[in-house]
């Protein structure tokens, strides 16, 4: 006898060949991408899409396996040192930005990528119909802390008639088609939207797949949870420094929030996605248009918080409705739950109307 779990999934209850009852229920990443095609034929995924997002599982794989292989930086060299022969070891970074250009280029369905490793755009040869911009391990300076880091990515179309041109991918980020992140941790963790809702992945190692975990994630319109680096509270506009003094000293009555910081974006927004609240990284004095990268950080975040129902914002405009003016733009943002959100913009507008 099986039973349905809420996320759909059918586990058994009595006797029998259990195991095969479960994993012919399981739904894997590629099985997901091809539903998807079938239900969606002649929009966002078509055939191409489909192997672009094999092409970006294959990457995710392979970092998580160097991720994994990370503190045996003695013996197999990820340190960004020189070894006990003299040979230069390389940074996990470099590597995962390797892994990252190669899957793109063999893919042969992308025309532009940009890194955050790489000053320029790469153009591939080709006839590749996409773009896709990426941060390929955010967060690598907590890695030997061993806390959780992540590869962020966003994927643009490109433009009718274009060749492949940095104006491919200095759009807004409402123009994006896909976005996601892949959070290494215990476990590898994917989480994708199509512009379709966002759906979340662990990565079975067993079976070397993606598994669909975390169906049509919805983030709480509510909770009481910010994550902000409070040690630059000095450096805070006024309407910022008052939304979050409004957070830790509400009105007579009211509870405080809790606070929540990791100091690792994905980590960070991977919580705040699930669980509902505020993150933010707001622009200050000491760097006035904020810290974060539009195009591989602020964007592909903010397009799944919103398909998730949630809001994003520099505090004056929405996220996803800035041009960067170049790929390595920054930008301050807030982003999470619909009414957290709006909170920060009503203390904007006030500051703004004085």
């Amino acid at each position: 006898m099986t039973s349905t779990d809420h996320n759909g999934f059918s586990t058994s209850t009595g006797s029998g060949d259990s195991l095969n009852e479960i994993r012919t229920d399981i739904v894997t990443l590629t099985r997901f991408i091809l539903t998807e095609q079938s239900a969606r034929a002649g929009t966002t995924a078509t055939g191409d899409f489909t192997l672009l997002l094999n092409s970006l599982q294959f990457a995710f794989k392979f970092i998580a396996h160097n991720i994994r292989r990370a503190t045996l930086v003695n013996l197999i060299g990820l340190a960004g040192a020189s070894n006990a022969t003299g040979d230069d070891q390389k940074k996990l970074d470099v590597i995962g930005d390797e892994i990252f250009i190669n899957a793109m280029r063999a893919s042969g369905k992308v025309k532009v990528l940009v890194s955050e490793e790489q000053e320029d755009i790469i153009v591939f040869e080709g006839d590749g119909r996409y773009c896709v911009v990426c941060d390929p391990i955010d967060g690598s300076s907590n890695l030997d802390a061993g806390v959780s880091v992540g590869t962020i990515f966003g994927v643009y179309k490109l433009q009718e008639g274009s060749t492949g041109t940095i104006e491919d991918v200095l759009r807004a980020g409402s123009e994006m088609v896909a976005a996601g992140y892949t959070m290494y941790g215990a476990s590898a963790n994917l989480v994708l939207t199509t512009g379709h809702g966002v759906n979340g992945f662990t990565l079975d190692n067993a079976l070397g797949e993606f598994i669909l975990t975390h169906p049509d994630i919805r983030i709480p319109k509510s909770r009481s949870i910010y994550s902000v680096n409070e040690g630059n509270t000095v450096y805070w506009d006024t309407a910022t420094r008052e939304y979050f003094e409004s957070l830790k000293i509400p009105p007579a009555g009211g509870k405080p929030y809790s606070a929540r910081y990791i100091g690792s974006m994905v980590a960070d927004m991977h919580r705040t996605l699930l669980y509902g609240g505020i993150f933010a990284y707001p622009a200050d004095v000491k760097s006035k248009n904020g810290k974060l990268r539009l195009l591989y950080e602020c964007f592909p975040m903010a397009f799944l918080v919103e398909q998730a129902g949630g809001l994003a914002t520099n505090g004056k405009q929405r996220i996803l409705d800035i041009v960067p003016s170049q790929i390595h733009a920054r930008s301050g943002i807030f982003l999470g739950s619909e009414l957290e959100v709006q909170k920060v913009v009503e203390y904007y507008n006030k500051h703004e109307s004085v």
